[in-house]
């Protein structure tokens, strides 16, 4: 049983700790490679999943059922999970990047 808990209304940094907490908990202290690996591979089965629910063609043999919120849920926490490794702070690196984003020009 978990003892984790996240606030209603948890801001980027809270989620960044959240997920801190639960790679301690469950033992998933893997590589940042191995830990990029798994991004990726959740990164695919977001992506079949938005295929489907935009009834893009599939292969009809594909029984896998993918939800794409739980998808998606799982992309954030490998990619807060990588950050965490790395020392990122995605909440500042997201406000610093955007400042630089709003500057250039978009064709």
């Amino acid at each position: 049983m978990s003892n984790l808990h996240l606030p209603p209304k948890p801001t980027l940094a809270q989620y960044q700790q959240y997920v801190r907490d639960l790679v301690s908990e469950r033992g998933f202290q893997n590589s940042t490679s191995e830990t990029f690996q798994m991004l990726m591979e959740e990164c695919g089965e977001l992506a079949k999943a938005a295929r489907k629910q935009t009834k893009m063609k599939t292969d009809v043999n594909n029984t896998a059922e993918q939800n794409t919120a739980f998808e998606a849920a799982d992309v954030f926490i490998f990619l807060l999970d990588i950050c965490n490794q790395l020392g990122v702070d995605l909440e500042q690196a997201f406000r610093a990047k955007e400042e630089i984003n709003k500057t250039r020009t978009w064709k």
